[in-house]
């Protein structure tokens, strides 16, 4: 067996934090999951021990408590149709019916009234999600749930291509691809709903608010990536993520190109801090409730990531780190490489001072 690579402590500038009722969460989520029967039961047994409601209790640790169920409900389905049908079956190796079977699935997001799929495990309990959505959100946050979902299955699509193949995407193509494929947009309107606001278009359409949303992305798929690496690299099915394309990309070992995405997550880490600082001085407050929610994910997605049964895989340990660091391994205000994101260093305003390891300013109370 292949020798483990052992992860450094990577930089976490953003405080912890954790809702105060992530056990009874974590319990609910897990009589959800057999509720409805999500993926097989072996799927579901080893999703439900993978503390998913603690995850949920960490992107939105002050949220409203429903909200914070709803999420974690969510993400454990998003694992069953990421794990059931991508990762792990023959279909997630034919991008075409992948496709069909994505789209079918979005309409039963759009209409959960529809009168096929009545039988299927997965859709039954997205019609349950999307009708909780409707409930606690508004039209227009729903309607945003419903497109980026559609955005993560032409994503996952897009990915399934290349397992079928058995390739390896350049690093601008994989940016891309993985800042829809991690599913981390689809979780965006729930961190609004998670405080009972709306953000309005007028500031949600800024390009530099989606940058700031994309950085989150990149930074919790990095993570994501570099905290799966000793999983998916150990599993006897084809897996793709940030190491496995810098090493292919550059001709890096495993061990250099640990070290790459860890410099590359970093930067893009600072250049949020000092995007999101500039933000806040003209903010509502209902951005700046936003901006810190995005950072609550980012770090909710650092603490999980290196404690749940997902990574640390006990039966074959992983060797994740229990520490974070306070500084980053690289704080260059240099754009990375990468076409796709490379412009998200143009947004600072001029003479934006570097935010170092300083800790964000906090989120102000939204108006009920």
């Amino acid at each position: 067996m292949a020798k483990t690579m052992a992860v450094p402590p990577t930089y976490a500038p953003i405080p912890s934090a954790i809702h105060p009722h992530h056990a009874a969460v974590n319990a609910g989520t897990a009589v959800w999951a057999e509720k409805f029967g999500i993926g097989s039961t072996e799927l579901r047994s080893r999703l439900v021990r993978q503390d998913i409601g603690t995850f949920a209790a960490r992107i939105l640790p002050e949220g409203q408590d429903e909200v914070v169920s709803l999420l974690a409900d969510f993400v454990l389905w998003l694992f069953g149709v990421d794990d059931g049908y991508c990762e792990e079956s023959e279909l997630g190796h034919r991008p075409g019916e992948l496709a069909g079977v994505l789209q079918r699935l979005v309409r039963v997001a759009q209409n959960p009234e529809v009168t096929f799929l009545l039988d299927d495990p997965l859709a039954n309990g997205l019609r349950d999600l999307r009708l909780r959505v409707s409930r606690y959100g508004t039209v227009g946050q729903t309607a945003r749930w419903v497109d980026a979902l559609r955005e993560y299955y032409l994503s996952v699509a897009w990915e399934a291509e290349f397992r079928r193949t058995k390739t390896v995407p350049d690093l601008n193509d994989y940016t891309l691809m993985r800042l829809y494929d991690g599913a981390t947009t689809v979780v965006f309107p729930l961190l609004e709903m998670g405080h009972e606001y709306e953000l309005q278009s007028h500031e949600r359409d800024q390009e530099a608010v989606r940058a700031a949303g994309e950085m989150a992305s990149l930074i919790i798929t990095w993570d994501n990536d570099i905290f799966s690496h000793h999983k998916e690299s150990r599993g006897s099915g084809y897996y793709l993520n940030v190491i496995r394309v810098l090493t292919h990309e550059y001709g890096l070992s495993q061990r250099q190109a640990l070290t790459r995405a860890i410099a590359q997550r970093d930067r893009v880490m600072v250049l949020f801090l000092r995007l999101r600082e500039a933000l806040l001085e003209q903010a509502s407050p209902q951005l700046r409730q936003y901006l810190h929610s995005l950072g609550t994910f980012v770090r909710g997605s650092q603490d999980w990531g290196i404690s749940s049964l997902r990574y640390t895989t006990p039966e074959d340990p992983a060797s994740l780190p229990s520490t974070f660091r306070e500084t980053p391994t690289d704080a260059s205000d240099e754009p990375l490489d990468i076409p796709a994101i490379s412009w998200w260093w143009n947004l600072l305003p001029p003479g934006t001072a570097p935010q170092g390891h300083q800790a964000p300013r906090q989120a102000e109370p939204v108006p009920a």
